[in-house]
């Protein structure tokens, strides 16, 4: 476990998966069960998705990030950040960007070119934090849906 600014910031493994279901659910409103979020977890881990999570002074985890190692042609190794999220009570108090710059650290750590994420229109505060962080806008996403049961 390491402390950034006070915080404490520590990369979860599969025992300890549900500890992140709270936080993870401010973002994905969709998981409703923490068994069947442990099992997503565990499936995406086997893609080499982790999670690091930032905890308040009582020790519960208060924000996560969802995170893996990816190369690609057009950034070539990085980390992909598939979820940022934070409780509402705990939210500008530093826990997101502590956790940006864990992520930050671990790209370092890994040999990594860069870090990578992208975010919903609508998430104007999450935004601010990764314009703040150091992130710019390179492009824009475009997505598909072929099942009407998808989002």
């Amino acid at each position: 476990m390491t402390t950034q600014h006070t915080l404490a910031i520590a990369e979860l493994d599969g025992a300890d998966t549900a500890l992140a279901f709270d936080a993870m659910r401010e973002l994905r409103p969709h998981l409703t069960d923490v068994d069947e979020f442990v099992e997503l977890v565990r499936a995406q881990r086997r893609e080499g998705y982790r999670i690091a999570a930032s905890f308040d002074a009582d020790g519960r985890v208060v924000a996560v990030a969802g995170f893996r190692h990816m190369t690609n042609l057009y950034a070539g190794p990085h980390l992909y950040i598939d979820d940022l999220s934070t409780l509402p009570y705990a939210r500008r108090q530093g826990h997101g960007a502590a956790l940006l710059r864990w992520v930050d650290e671990e790209a370092r750590r890994l040999g990594c070119a860069g870090v990578h994420l992208d975010s919903g229109t609508p998430r104007h505060d999450a935004h601010r934090l990764y314009l703040a962080s150091g992130f710019v806008i390179p492009a824009f996403h475009f997505a598909k849906s072929l099942s009407a049961s998808r989002p």
